[in-house]
């Protein structure tokens, strides 16, 4: 997971040392500087939703540019491409992406810049200067964290930030995978990361784990560059040489244990969702809920299911919300009510309901976004839900299996999901115990 965007990097090749020049010496050409492929480039471009016709994208740490070519080729409106920046501190790989772009006629759509993306200012970036921000496998050189928040700011209203970072795939791992991670980089897992876009200000728009062909599209080329260079050079490149070895080693040894991710993030900015304010539902609320869940539905089941929770144990007072459209009549519906899994407390969304004439207005995502903040915000740590994989993800929501978590019924596995609202404790496994009126 090496990357010329280091800040220890070369601006010079006089003001670099030898184990730097070995380095790159030993990454020069290689097709991709991280794991990825054209494949997950497209799938994170198609979640990010509609596009202007022609963009302005950001790809820091582009490296020799294989994400931004084809950003600068297919992003945009009907693939109409788009205008593309790109950031390095490698002056050699930014001279090879402008060589590329040439070769491709995509000469007039990508402007290079030899910079540090961790500190980019002055003309051109500018707040709000890009509607997409793409980092493929170079955010962890600043920290995920850190990525997040210095590059929130230049998007545009509407902006979409996209990154790869490397992380944890199982709950516990190996002494030895530990061994080699955690003095280089502090892995965290998927709900780890995702608790932390969350709480930097974003809602996630996708998540893709990348394939282990990713990985293969990387490290193939790299273990065959390290078997020609072998016994070649001085000591610096002989030190190159060794971390990769062991980095390819650990892969071998340890590759289950650990993957990369794609996050798709767009910032909740001032004013989102103020079309649709929500609150806690009242007592005089109760009439209009049922009434949205009758329309949601078109069975009494949903309404008959809340009705039944508001007397059941389960029932949390001030996790009912309610959406308003603007003429203060409730739009959408959203309810968690306290279930477990294997006698460990959690909340269980259900149901979700919207106004069918305002469904795919933002009324039910901006009752869910308020309702799960107030549950953060009151100490809770794991919400569950049985619904629509396609919906329930741009929250956060991933599969419930990851986390050992099932159903007590047979159910898709992709349809049961979990979200970890605080990662500093530990999740749960085993079977949901939902409350009796859900019957189950």
């Amino acid at each position: 997971m090496t990357d010329s965007n280091s800040p220890d990097a070369a601006r010079d090749p006089d003001g670099v040392d030898d184990f730097t020049h070995a380095f790159f010496a030993l990454h020069h050409g290689l097709p991709r500087q991280a794991p990825g492929s054209d494949a997950s480039t497209r799938h994170l471009l198609s979640l990010c939703g509609p596009l202007p016709e022609r963009p302005r994208v950001l790809d820091l740490g582009c490296g020799p540019g294989r994400s931004a070519l084809l950003l600068a080729a297919e992003a945009g409106a009907a693939g109409a491409g788009a205008q593309v920046t790109a950031v390095d501190l490698h002056a050699p790989f930014l001279d090879e992406l402008r060589a590329s772009a040439a070769a491709r006629g995509l000469a007039d759509r990508v402007r290079t810049v030899e910079a540090d993306m961790g500190a980019l200012s002055g003309e051109g970036f500018e707040d709000g200067s890009f509607d997409l921000v793409w980092a493929e496998g170079s955010a962890y050189l600043l920290g995920f964290d850190a990525a997040l928040a210095r590059w929130k700011r230049l998007l545009a209203p509407g902006g979409t930030l996209v990154l790869t970072e490397c992380q944890w795939s199982v709950a516990r791992p190996s002494a030895g995978a530990r061994a080699f991670w955690d003095p280089h980089y502090a892995l965290r897992t998927t709900a780890g990361n995702l608790a932390a876009a969350q709480a930097a200000g974003y809602r996630v728009l996708g998540v893709h784990d990348l394939p282990g062909s990713d990985w293969a599209e990387y490290y193939g080329p790299l273990a065959e560059r390290v078997r020609a260079l072998s016994g070649t050079g001085g000591p610096a490149m002989a030190r190159a040489l060794a971390a990769t070895r062991e980095e390819l080693d650990v892969r071998d040894r340890h590759g289950h244990e650990y993957g990369y991710t794609g996050y798709v993030l767009r910032p909740v900015r001032a004013g989102d969702g103020d079309a649709w304010p929500a609150r806690p539902e009242t007592a005089a609320d109760a009439a209009a809920v049922r009434e949205i869940n009758l329309a949601a539905f078109g069975t009494p089941l949903e309404a008959d299911l809340v009705d039944a929770l508001r007397a059941d144990d389960s029932w949390l007072p001030g996790l009912s919300y309610v959406a308003e459209a603007p003429d203060g009549s409730v739009a959408a519906h959203a309810l968690l009510t306290r279930c477990e899994v294997d006698g460990a407390p959690a909340l269980a969304l259900a149901p979700v309901a919207a106004d069918p004439a305002l469904q795919r207005s933002g009324a039910g995502s901006s009752v869910v976004r308020a309702l799960l903040a107030a549950a953060r915000e009151r100490g809770e740590s794991l919400v569950l839900v049985l619904g629509h994989p396609a919906y329930y993800p741009r929250f956060g929501f991933l599969p419930a299996s990851r986390f050992g978590i099932r159903a007590p019924f047979e159910v898709p596995d992709e349809a049961l999901m979990a979200l970890v609202l605080d990662a500093s404790r530990p999740v749960p496994t085993g079977t949901i115990r939902y409350p009796d009126p859900f019957g189950v």
